[in-house]
């Protein structure tokens, strides 16, 4: 059974993203790819998803509205993610609002009734050349917005500079310094119109004979009997993305405080952990955003599992010290 690919496309308001995005679902129907799209915007009007019907009316869609993915619409991107996979597509693409940091979604897919159905296959930052240097100063009272553009481009898996063609090669030069500096791992493509070499960005994206299904509780007996070959497929597919997802899972009750100083050693790559974890009054829901750690009670009945999110984790080292603690 083979998981669905997800595309982040991340990028900063007018650099670009659906101009990208409409050539990466032409080349779908080239490929006979069926894509299913989550577009968000900031206001409650939704411009770029009529851009994209315009194109085509049948293209599988879902909207968030007047609110940024990762903050007031965040309870509601399983939902709608839920609603894209019972049409089983073959690739799901996340249009983000300019103002939108890439891992507060990737945490969205590590939900209980997702996490078996789909995995992230790259974040693609589309940057605004003419522009992206002047954001400092232009965001110089909102600091938040300065953070998020960096943010964007330090866990993008591909970078594409576009507007090149309304700059010079000297200010060319100063703006690849600057995304280096920010992000030396990740290739960089130099774009007019976002017109980028798209089989690159889509290599291994295919049609999918034979998907996970999307059901209410996807840890059953049978896929924690086959948990060998499951671990097999996720590390093949998070091997594409920066940010990585891991899940390791509880075997016996265990203590907090074994569970944070495991947590603490992963800093400063973790960027959030959280899960259903089994202490020896009950089962709680644990979330861990940098340095801070929250345990509330929860009635959850299924599997005890930890989730975590990062860039560049080390998956084999990560589950090799989760073995070493025995829980």
């Amino acid at each position: 059974m083979k998981k669905i690919p997800v595309f982040v496309l991340s990028g900063f308001l007018g650099s670009g993203k659906t101009t990208l995005l409409k050539q990466l679902l032409r080349r779908c129907d080239e490929k006979g790819v069926a894509p299913a799209v989550l577009m968000n915007e900031i206001g409650e009007a939704d411009m770029d998803g009529e851009i994209i019907l315009e194109k085509n009316q049948q293209q599988i869609m879902e909207k968030l509205l007047d609110g940024c993915i990762c903050c007031s619409k965040k309870s509601e991107v399983s939902d709608s993610i839920k609603k894209l996979l019972e049409n089983k597509p073959d690739v799901i693409f996340i249009e983000l609002t300019g103002v939108a940091n890439p891992e507060e979604v990737v945490d969205s897919l590590t939900e209980p009734e997702l996490i078996d159905c789909l995995y992230l296959e790259k974040v693609i930052t589309v940057l605004d050349g003419e522009n992206i240097l002047e954001y400092n100063s232009i965001f110089e009272s909102v600091r938040e917005l300065v953070q998020t553009t960096r943010r964007q481009i330090e866990v993008a898996d591909i970078l594409i500079l576009n507007k090149v063609d309304l700059i010079s090669a000297s200010h060319k030069e100063k703006v690849k310094k600057v995304i280096k500096k920010q992000n030396a791992e990740s290739p960089v493509y130099f774009t007019s119109y976002s017109e980028v070499d798209l089989d690159i960005l889509l290599e291994n994206v295919n049609v999918i004979d034979n998907k996970i299904s999307l059901h209410k509780n996807n840890y059953t007996h049978s896929q924690r009997e086959n948990k060998h070959h499951h671990n097999h497929e996720h590390k093949h597919h998070r091997s594409y993305s920066r940010i990585n997802t891991i899940i390791l899972e509880f075997n016996q009750h265990t203590k907090q405080a074994k569970v944070d100083k495991f947590l603490k050693k992963w800093q400063p790559n973790l960027l959030r952990a959280k899960g259903y974890i089994p202490l020896k009054d009950r089962c709680y829901l644990l979330q861990h955003v940098m340095k801070r750690t929250y345990l509330e009670p929860a009635e959850y009945k299924g599997r005890h599992y930890l989730v975590m999110i990062g860039i560049d984790l080390d998956t084999n080292e990560v589950e090799s010290e989760w073995a070493k603690l025995n829980v």
